[in-house]
């Protein structure tokens, strides 16, 4: 790797003004310019000074044609006084969600805020958050692993098969589904993601694209899952395709891996440096859309949820060739993202932290824990929820918690009642430390239809 001899001095020397212009030439053309000669970066800083405006949504320069066109200085943001609009669903949840949904609904970005009825305390926004702000994104809204999902496969293997060759689907998953920071499979999927130019545009995203090319197919440690289980479609629908009845499936619950996390971090970082806020706020610091910086982010954003479905998409690919059967349907759904959505005729960005998109007819998956039934759901478009629905049970308990109030005898007891058979995982996941499903569910009869069930039998976790 070449080391760039460029200087501040040579900078002004071109003309730019003595102002942050400057420090950011220099990092941009350092980071990604090392190798070339001084000459032909300088010609380009040259271009970009005389006609910043062509350059302004241009993802590698964008950053220096924003600094030469703007003057402003970074000035600390107040909170409003009053709250944004906003609708609490379910009563099991706690003062300290409630209060960070409080403290985002003053946000001077936002419009209209809600809480979902699995919502449990979390890092800037709860889990189980949904805000709506204008023209802006907030990192921490969306969360650290972004794009995180549900995906089920409903193949036409009779369900009988998941008692009569038990061990084959124990296999299957112990050899094809890989987990935690450093499980990673031994041949990679050469997908179409990897030949996007968005990770040679973007810094950061080029730093990562070896790391997302080794994690492909694989799941994260905590709650991310994948398991053989029981479906049971109690509704028809047209966008299912299948009559009611019992059918073996397929659900993987993870997200976008390193790759996602240090786009998190990375952003965040940069927001806080960007949109200085009170103390009790700062974790809500945004990216405004305008700027180079939150197109890069909701650029990086889009291109790690599309790398999380790859990997369900990789997952599922592996499990149905290890097993056999034809997937008859699958459904898929994300949460911990920000979309561009109309709401009372106005453009503004939904984020929604561990929420899943309930627009009106969309289909999603909600689970319950490693022992209780989950849901195959299709959203109402409540605008009272931000067409919005709970993402899982969410948690009754932390994960500190469940280090002291259970055993892994405890866990044993519970699958055995269940009979579903547990492949890794500890006390912090124990089925204990979630929320009645059922009680969530009867809570949002407002925002979901019920079309069918989902009932673990073989669950694999990290260790």
């Amino acid at each position: 790797m070449g080391n760039l001899k460029l200087k501040g001095k040579d900078i002004l020397k071109l003309g730019y003004p003595n102002n942050q212009s400057v420090n950011v030439a220099l990092e941009v053309m350092k980071r990604n310019f090392a190798t070339k000669n001084i000459h032909y970066v300088k010609s380009l800083l040259k271009e970009i000074l005389i006609h910043p405006e062509n350059f302004e949504k241009d993802l590698t320069f964008g950053q220096i044609a924003e600094t030469l066109l703007s003057s402003k200085k970074t000035e600390k943001r107040m909170l409003n006084s009053q709250r944004a609009a906003f609708e609490i669903f379910g009563n099991n949840i706690s003062e300290e969600a409630k209060n960070q949904l409080y403290t985002a609904l003053k946000l001077p970005v936002s419009v209209q805020g809600a809480l979902m009825p699995d919502a449990h305390s979390g890092y800037g926004l709860p889990i189980g958050g949904v805000l709506a702000v204008e023209n802006a994104v907030i990192p921490y809204g969306v969360g650290m692993d972004i794009g995180c999902r549900m995906s089920l496969s409903i193949l036409d293997t009779p369900v009988s098969y998941l008692n009569g060759a038990r061990d084959k689907y124990e296999k299957a998953l112990a050899e094809h589904t890989k987990f935690g920071m450093y499980e990673t499979h031994k041949s990679h999927t050469d997908h179409e993601i990897f030949d996007r130019d968005t990770f040679d545009l973007i810094p950061v995203l080029r730093r990562l694209k070896g790391k997302a090319i080794k994690q492909m197919g694989s799941s994260g440690g905590g709650n991310h899952f994948v398991e053989f289980g029981e479906v049971e479609i109690t509704e028809e629908d047209e966008q299912i395709g299948l009559p009611k009845g019992k059918y073996l499936g397929i659900l993987s619950h993870s997200g976008s891996r390193g790759m996602g996390a240090e786009i998190a971090q990375y952003y965040s970082r940069v927001a806080v440096e960007q949109c200085p806020l009170p103390k009790e706020a700062q974790q809500f610091a945004w990216l405004d859309l305008s700027t180079h910086l939150g197109l890069e982010y909701w650029t990086a954003m889009n291109l790690a949820g599309d790398y999380a479905s790859a990997c369900h998409d990789d997952i599922h690919r592996r499990l149905v060739k290890a097993v056999g059967g034809r997937v008859k349907a699958r459904i898929e759904n994300h949460h911990n993202f920000a979309w561009k959505e109309i709401h009372n005729g106005k453009e503004v960005i939904v984020h929604r932290k561990g929420a899943t998109p309930a627009n009106e007819n969309e289909l999603g998956m909600i689970p319950g824990s490693m022992t209780a039934k989950g849901f195959i759901v299709r959203g109402k478009g409540n605008p009272d929820s931000l067409n919005s629905a709970s993402h899982g049970a969410g948690r009754a308990h932390s994960r500190g918690e469940c280090r002291n109030l259970f055993t892994q005898n405890d866990i044993k007891k519970e699958l055995k009642l269940k009979d579903v058979t547990l492949m890794g995982g500890n006390t912090e996941e124990a089925p204990m430390a979630y929320k009645n499903i059922h009680e969530v569910m009867n809570a949002q009869s407002e925002l979901v239809d019920i079309l069918g069930t989902f009932q673990p039998r073989i669950v694999r976790m990290d260790r």
